[in-house]
């Protein structure tokens, strides 16, 4: 999808649902989560941060709606697989019912065990450091959104752990060796998912789009590549996205995939083989066989994005609403269903109302996008994910999925180093094919002009007739490769530069806000 049709379909959401109503919605959300916090912890000990936890969960959610939720549906979307509001609605049912199904129900209170509870002996400082953290991720995230730039929910709700801590119990309350493997993330999450992403389309390239009778090949490995998907796609949810159901290892969960991706293959091969049939031999036709796989892949992103992330907005929630009602610190808590709610519901309200703009920014603005390209990102989002996770690796799924989009654009500009070379020899090609178009119409006419001419000659004057039709055909044909070359697109490097920008400085810019909000809090009980 270009830029130009999202901006018109921006605008037209601007004249359907102004700011002002998507504001007004956005508030009434927070205003119900505060109406029933209130109404049924009214009577408890420190109600009042719990209330304020709640309104700052459901804030900190819709956030996460708004930002995170693009990567999973945005490769879609710029590649014309689904609509923006088809994409809108499914991300939000699945990432819902990935939070409720699937969310669990118990989380850390300290995310990726950043820093040591232990050294915060009152409780109440701790649901102070909660609630700054809570509000400092959000409002980082809302920045983020503001300025386009897809950056990852669970380093901002690191650093606004991390900044509170710091500022509750000083530096020494860090797990530095943690911190710095978070901060290895920031290159190993995009590194993964480009190379990922760009294998996958180099692939796909080679072995069909490179080829001659593109259908045949397109037969041949598009079931394979939608068996891998399922596959990976199977592994990974049952690694990640339904562990509150059923926990399984790696290997059981790898097994159950290839039985799995076994089946679909036999399912899939016969349906592509008819598809095939409806379909050009171009790029554009084989394009199309990787629409419905791509809106599986969505919707199951979703899913185990709502499973795994939703945690984000919900933990220090939990963690509040646990340390209001023991007067205690735990290290894990159990989600009470009003949490999980806030947090699954503000999902899902973040995306419909916002989403759009991030959307727009992983699915076009930072390179273009096919269904081809869309798919071989999402096999780097599941895949990478999968790998990670077997090797101990601390990854983003925000970082890798928008380093799958960087792995694609910058494939297709090493590939275009190739075409340059194309571009080069066609033009060498016409100059040649021009003197001998020109040397056959010299023949012709010389020909044409003889005032006896015998058998020979008019057979002659045949081949030359026709030798001319296919040099013309061939050299339209030329011409119309030669265009297609110099058409194709670059990574945008303002894009890349300002959601790299944002990554680096995410983890502190979260920090330094929590550590303000913890001592305008502290000030606050203090006085």
């Amino acid at each position: 999808m270009d830029i130009q049709t999202l901006d018109t379909i921006d605008r037209a959401t601007e004249k359907t649902l102004p700011s002002f109503a998507k504001f007004s919605l956005a508030l009434l959300f927070v205003v119900i989560v505060f109406i029933w916090s209130y109404a049924s912890h009214g009577a408890m000990h420190n109600n009042m941060f719990l209330v304020i936890g709640a309104v700052f969960g459901a804030y900190m959610a819709m956030n996460i709606g708004a930002n995170d939720v693009a990567n999973n549906v945005g490769p879609a979307v710029g590649s014309k697989a689904m609509t923006l509001m088809w994409a809108i609605i499914i991300a939000a049912i699945f990432e819902a019912a990935g939070a409720f199904i699937a969310g669990g129900d118990v989380v850390k209170t300290i995310k990726k065990g950043i820093i040591d509870p232990a050294l915060i002996s009152n409780p109440e400082v701790f649901i102070w450091a909660m609630t700054a953290a809570l509000l400092s991720a959000a409002l980082w995230l809302n920045f983020a959104t503001s300025i386009g730039a897809p950056v990852s929910t669970t380093h901002s709700i690191v650093g606004g752990v991390m900044g509170a801590g710091i500022a509750a119990a000083g530096f020494s309350i860090v797990s530095w060796g943690t911190m710095g493997k978070i901060a290895a993330s920031w290159i190993i999450s995009p590194i993964l998912g480009g190379v990922i992403a760009a294998g996958f389309l180099f692939f796909i390239k080679k072995k069909i789009m490179f080829k001659k009778d593109l259908i045949t090949s397109a037969q041949k490995f598009v079931p394979i590549l939608v068996a891998v998907m399922s596959w990976a796609f199977s592994t990974y949810l049952i690694l990640k996205g339904i562990k509150k159901i059923i926990k399984l290892d790696f290997f059981t969960a790898a097994i159950l995939g290839v039985i799995f991706a076994i089946i679909v293959y036999i399912l899939v091969k016969p349906i592509i083989a008819k598809a095939s049939q409806k379909i050009k031999n171009d790029r554009e036709g084989v394009n199309t066989l990787f629409t419905i796989p791509l809106i599986f892949a969505a919707a199951l992103l979703s899913f185990a994005h709502g499973a795994n992330d939703v945690a984000n907005a919900i933990g220090p929630l939990a963690a509040i609403n646990d340390a209001v009602t023991s007067h205690a610190i735990s290290s894990k808590v159990g989600i009470p269903f009003w949490v999980m709610a806030v947090g699954a519901v503000g999902l899902a309200i973040g995306l419909a109302l916002y989403g759009p703009k991030l959307i727009k920014t992983v699915g076009s603005e930072i390179t273009e996008l096919d269904q081809v390209r869309a798919f071989s990102i999402a096999m780097a989002a599941a895949i990478t994910v999968i790998i990670a996770s077997q090797l101990g690796l601390p990854v983003s799924s925000t970082h890798i999925a928008v380093g799958g989009v960087f792995g694609v654009g910058f494939l297709r500009e090493w590939l275009d180093s190739s075409e340059a070379k194309f571009i080069s020899d066609t033009r060498k090609k016409f100059k040649k094919d021009k003197k001998l178009l020109e040397s056959y119409e010299e023949e012709l006419i010389k020909l044409e002009n003889l005032e006896k001419k015998n058998k020979s000659d008019y057979v002659r004057i045949a081949e030359l007739y026709k030798a001319i039709d296919e040099k013309i055909e061939q050299v339209k044909e030329d011409k119309r490769e030669f265009k297609t070359a110099k058409r194709v697109k670059y990574v945008k490097r303002d894009a890349v530069k300002k959601i790299i920008a944002a990554w680096v400085i995410t983890v502190p810019a979260a920090a330094f806000l929590s550590a303000c909000v913890f001592f305008m809090i502290k000030g606050f009980m203090a006085s």
